[in-house]
């Protein structure tokens, strides 16, 4: 028998959705507007701002540096996330449960705090790089999302099998790689692509990192709108949009989730 919704749930349901889409729908119409001025809704339609973001390059240089900032500050978190989750399931009793909390500390403290705490450690007291600062700024920053997907997979795994393959002589290391590994898989995919998507569009963390030569493409657009206010910041805004919801996209699809298998 199936279960009527009442008329007052499904009118707040629709609120919600349309508090959730609206801002987006209008950063699309922006962004689609043939003025020289950020306007909704859009008077004509063109792509020519789309097309402005590729003739601008600062655009096109702190693009890449934001995917190389992504990308190895991901790897590097999910190097050390990698091992810290395993040993948080594996060893649970014997490690203290305040470790575990270590971890998300990232998360719990403000954003603005972390940042200048990075700032006044990595790039001021360790004198690293502006770059290098970024990529290890990053890592500790989505690290929590290493850490805690990866867990939750190792936390239905089951260790015997891993117990087993080591008692027929197997090494440690090739334990892992070939028993382990394989079947948090999924976890480890989804755990990458979360940290990918926060790493790329943070801005709290990266403004005090960055440096003379060196930023990312959310403080380039900070800096764009702060000289000019025309639909190139709306475009630049979409396609971070569409990026973010790709790797959801394949975020559903590699954990198996029905909408994309329909």
């Amino acid at each position: 028998m199936a279960t009527r919704i009442h008329p007052l749930l499904g009118a707040f349901a629709i609120l919600v959705f349309f508090f959730l889409l609206a801002p987006l729908v209008i950063i699309v119409g922006a962004a689609l507007s043939d003025t020289t001025f950020l306007t909704f809704p859009p008077q004509g339609l063109t792509l020519r701002w789309f097309a402005n973001i590729f003739q601008i390059e600062a655009f096109r240089r702190t693009a890449i540096t934001s995917l190389q900032v992504a990308i190895l500050g991901t790897g590097l978190s999910l190097l050390i996330g990698i091992p810290a989750a395993y040993a948080l399931n594996r060893y649970r009793v014997e490690l203290p449960r305040w470790l575990s909390t270590l971890f998300v500390l990232p998360i719990l403290v403000p954003e603005i705090v972390f940042g200048f705490a990075l700032l006044k450690s990595i790039t001021i007291g360790l004198g690293l790089p502006v770059f290098v600062s970024l990529v290890v700024g990053h890592a500790l920053l989505i690290l929590p999302y290493s850490v805690r997907v990866v867990g939750a997979s190792l936390a239905s795994f089951d260790f015997s099998i891993e117990e087993a393959a080591r008692s027929l002589g197997c090494p440690p290391l090739k334990t892992f790689m070939t028993v382990v590994l394989p079947n948090i898989r999924a976890g480890v995919i989804a755990a990458f692509i979360l940290a990918f998507i926060t790493s790329i569009n943070d801005v709290s963390v990266s403004v005090f990192l960055t440096g003379p030569g060196i930023s990312t493409l959310p403080i380039q657009i900070l800096a764009h709108m702060e000289q000019f206010f025309d639909p190139t910041i709306a475009s630049v805004s979409v396609l971070l949009m569409l990026v973010t919801v790709g790797v959801m996209a394949i975020v559903e699809a590699t954990l198996g989730l029905t909408f994309l298998t329909k």
